[in-house]
């Protein structure tokens, strides 16, 4: 169901919110707001039935209340002064007021329905597709991870054609062995193609099925089946790839196509404890322990394997942003020495580059040399999600904000179901933040809490911009999560948690965490 109002359609199916023909980040509840009260718009509702309705019956303060009303009138373009949609009788509750036109098909507002709904286009006329998770048909239910890494090697080789746009691996893990509508999978993902396939590893033996499926349509575009020798799998890799490329986009220009051709690495075994680094879920303690042990192993074994260092370096950061470091100045310059020697092996590779980079500008402090890195593995791999992500976050350090919106927004078409979307989200919030957008900023940093709840600085941002916006109750009580998450937490710490080179922001920042209740 979509309705419409004004420039305004909320579409329940898809929890979009889009006003003016554009987008608007909504926090899960702000969301739920607005549908009850668009559902109900026929009664006055009190607040213990958007209490019950949206908080499941938690205590919620008046406060906390009227902020999301707030946040939900910007957001479709009321306010609290003119209550032309949303209107609040004193004493009474909360009525929606605006004309609404229901629609079950999911069409833009303002334009008649002409046939199926569509696929959300690409960025131009750019073919898109997004690789699902491949079988395991292998007898091992442990080697998942090896059919996770074909998926990740082939995403790599496609990803380099700059006239096709390749969804990142993280968005389409949720789909793994599960039975799957091919047509909502392609809305979902926005995506015109989706490729499917298998992987099948017995003793020194390898197959790999692919099948290209027009996600629209549901039509099977190409089938094939490849077979070959264990030690030959990076070139089994490359054939697919080329196949996939030569399938979906005939038109393309092949010398547009690059290949993965180059091995990551001469050594299967030290491939394999890569592999299995990057299955682990790095935002957990646990998790980020177990890879960093693995990532280890991979480089003991091949010295030269340069993603092998880069991911250790990037295991560092996270280590960093989550508050787990154990020894700061230790893990400060290990992460550099990786990072370095990674770009020592391979200065080519853009994820190399990426992982390099991210780790110099955020751990290191070498922002500049880092933002070069990242910057670069954009320029050779513009669909490279991470790189994007990365670049969003260098923009930010050296202050260019509007560069660093971008890039976030494009890192969130690209990969839009990443499980560690929520830090994009957050490059948001600090970039509307320092922009003086503090609801925008809000926004953000609620959606990013919504995904992650323990994650830092998404709990910076959104205590910062509660104050600056003058919810001084509500900053304090984001403060005060904060500091439950991280005591040692203080005012003049904060210029640690980011290399900012942008004196504007950071001093915004620092007078609003004192608004807020930090101590010094």
């Amino acid at each position: 169901m979509r309705y419409l109002f004004e420039d305004c359609a909320l579409d329940i199916g898809r929890r979009e919110l889009h006003r003016g023909g554009k987008a608007v980040a909504v926090a899960p509840q702000v969301f739920d707001l607005l549908d009850f009260l668009i559902r109900n718009r026929e009664r006055v509702v009190s607040k213990d039935d958007l209490i019950a309705a949206i908080w499941e019956g938690r205590a919620v303060s008046d406060a906390a209340l009227t902020t999301r009303l707030n946040v939900a009138r910007s957001a479709i373009g009321d306010s609290g002064e003119e209550q032309r949609l949303i209107k609040t009788p004193p004493r009474k509750g909360i009525r929606f007021i605006g004309a609404v036109t229901e629609t079950p098909i999911m069409v833009d507002a303002g334009i008649a329905p002409s046939g199926p709904a569509k696929p959300v286009p690409a960025f131009g006329d750019k073919p898109s597709i997004a690789i699902l998770p491949f079988a395991n048909l292998s007898s091992d239910p442990e080697q998942e991870y090896f059919a996770d890494g074909m998926v990740e090697d082939i995403i790599t080789g496609l990803s380099r054609s700059r006239s096709l746009l390749v969804i990142a691996r993280q968005s389409t893990l949720g789909y793994r062995g599960k039975a799957i509508d091919i047509h909502q999978v392609g809305r979902d993902l926005g995506v015109r193609y989706l490729l499917e396939g298998s992987v099948r590893k017995a003793n020194n033996r390898l197959r790999i099925t692919g099948k290209l499926i027009d996600a629209d349509t549901g039509v099977h575009l190409w089938a094939e089946q490849f077979d070959g020798e264990l030690e030959d799998i990076f070139e089994v890799q490359d054939r697919v790839t080329g196949r996939v490329i030569a399938a979906i986009a005939p038109e393309l220009e092949r010398a547009e196509i690059e290949r993965a051709k180059r091995k990551p690495t001469e050594s299967l075994r030290a491939y394999d404890y890569y592999l299995r680094a990057l299955s682990f879920s790095w935002f957990t303690r646990e998790g980020n322990i177990a890879a960093v042990d693995l990532a280890r192993i991979a480089r003991e074994i091949d010295p030269e394997f340069a993603r092998a260092h880069g991911l250790g370096a990037t295991l560092l950061m996270y280590r960093k942003s989550f508050g787990w470091r154990e020894n700061a100045g230790l893990e400060r310059a290990e992460a550099g020495r990786l990072a370095k020697r990674a770009i020592e092996l391979d200065k080519s590779d853009p994820l190399v580059l990426a992982m390099a980079g991210q780790a110099l500008g955020y751990v290191s402090g070498e922002i500049e040399e880092g933002a070069a890195l990242v910057l670069r593995a954009v320029e050779l791999d513009p669909n490279l999600a991470i790189a994007r992500f990365w670049a969003g976050w260098a923009h930010l350090w050296l202050g260019n904000v509007d560069a660093a919106s971008k890039e976030f927004q494009f890192n969130l078409r690209l990969n839009p179901l990443d499980p560690r979307i929520y830090s994009a989200h957050t490059g948001l919030a600090f970039a509307n933040f320092f922009a003086g957008r503090d609801e925008e900023a809000t926004n953000w940093a609620m959606i990013a809490i919504g995904r992650q709840q323990i994650f830092l600085e998404a709990w910076f941002i959104l205590a910062a911009s509660h104050a600056m916006a003058g919810r001084l109750g509500e900053a304090k009580e984001a403060c005060a999560h904060l500091m439950q998450l991280s005591p040692a937490l203080c005012v003049s710490a904060v210029r640690n948690r980011g290399p900012f080179r942008y004196a504007p922001g950071i001093e915004r920042l620092t007078q609003a965490l004192r608004i807020a209740g930090m101590p010094e």
